[in-house]
């Protein structure tokens, strides 16, 4: 098989190094450019660390996305241009962003994942289960944990949880949403979707979703105690795009759920 030319944006943040780790080991791929936003006279493994240009990107194959929204969308404008294919782990999009990038893949393969995680998207997949077999009276709760050096919250991961909880129900996510605490102990169910994000330590990350009708409790968690688990699927989903038309995909497509 070809090996993959690749690009990786946000090359010193946590994921970008991760991903940079997991290439060395994957034949798959040959790393051929890194870009950081700020300019950094560097290299790793032989290749220099640059901007987000046409020229840095020409001769790439595919470019992993794990950056800011502001960065994606300067990457997204360059690959279009180019025909690149792109993966994107960034997360923290607004609903007209996540619009933008639907306008984006009608012109290029996207797969876009607020979790690269085979377990994480599992989760997703049962909460969506879950969600449409309880009846009305069940209300639902969303609680997550990452390292104290992630910003934003909820993360990624929760809101899109969040949106399975929607699709199951089959409502708009963006109605459904509700309170976003930070720090709390504990945080009540909702008639809306209320999320709690804990920042501490160097936890890598930790997702749990509730379910109480006030007489029982459904829960569904999923811990992770690797990175690695998040850049390998990352490559995971890099070599499928690598075979898909024009379009937007998520890791759901990738493991083929119904």
């Amino acid at each position: 098989m070809k090996k993959i030319n690749l690009a990786i944006t946000g090359c010193m943040g946590r994921m970008g190094r991760q991903i940079i780790k997991s290439v060395k080991i994957d034949n798959n791929f040959k790393l051929i450019a890194l870009t950081e936003n700020r300019k950094i006279n560097k290299k790793i493994n032989g290749v220099k660390i640059s901007s987000n240009t046409q020229e840095v990107f020409k001769k790439v194959d595919l470019i992993i996305d794990f950056t800011v929204p502001k960065c994606t969308f300067q990457v997204l404008k360059i690959a279009s241009q180019l025909k690149k294919r792109v993966v994107i782990g960034t997360t923290g999009f607004t609903k007209k962003e996540e619009n933008l990038i639907k306008k984006y893949s009608k012109k290029i393969p996207i797969l876009k994942a607020g979790n690269m995680s085979l377990g994480i998207n599992l989760l997703m997949f049962l909460t969506e289960i879950a969600s449409s077999s309880l009846d009305k009276k069940f209300l639902s709760k969303i609680n997550e944990i990452h390292h104290k050096h992630k910003k934003d919250y909820p993360s990624g991961t929760a809101l899109m949880l969040g949106k399975g909880i929607a699709v199951g129900k089959n409502k708009n996510f963006y109605n459904l949403l509700g309170k976003k605490y930070l720090n709390k102990k504990t945080f009540p169910f909702g008639k809306k979707i209320n999320f709690n994000s804990i920042r501490k330590g160097e936890i890598i990350g930790e997702h749990e979703v509730k379910f109480s009708s006030g007489k029982e409790i459904i829960t569904l968690n999923h811990e992770a105690f690797d990175r690695a688990l998040y850049s390998e699927g990352a490559l995971t989903a890099s070599k499928w795009l690598m075979t898909k038309k024009i379009g937007l995909y998520s890791m759901r497509d990738l493991m083929n759920f119904k």
